[in-house]
């Protein structure tokens, strides 16, 4: 059990660190937008910028975590785990962004904790 809550860990933290990679890389970017006339410039910042190339490779690596974590663990109990994420997000954003953590985030974030406890306590989680 302690080395798929290890996997499922890997697999989310990679995930959210990847979207503060793209989060700072947007930062530096600026606004984008999908018109056409656009596209190539955007495509352009994406791979000359190395915090979207480092979120990108976050989440490939995810990715492959996650398919090793499902392989192993059904995919109802797995999934839920992904809410971790938000967790990590709204720490780590409030470190290096300071975004604020308001009440209602601080509340939905014992929630979170408290359903993702609930679920490793259940038998089907080791498979």
């Amino acid at each position: 059990m302690f080395n798929n809550f290890l996997l499922i860990l890997s697999s989310v933290s990679l995930n959210a660190f990847a979207q503060l990679f793209i989060r700072k890389g947007m930062l530096k970017i600026g606004s984008v937008s999908l018109a056409f006339d656009q596209l190539f410039n955007m495509v352009l910042a994406v791979f000359t910028n190395i915090y979207l190339l480092a979120g990108m490779f976050s989440y490939g690596i995810s990715i492959i975590l996650w398919m090793v974590v499902l392989s192993k663990v059904n995919v109802s109990l797995a999934y839920p785990f992904l809410s971790i994420g938000y967790i990590i997000t709204a720490v780590l954003a409030y470190l290096f962004f300071n975004e604020p953590i308001t009440f209602q985030k601080v509340l939905g974030i014992i929630i979170i904790c408290i359903g993702v406890f609930v679920l490793t306590q259940s038998k089907d989680f080791v498979s």
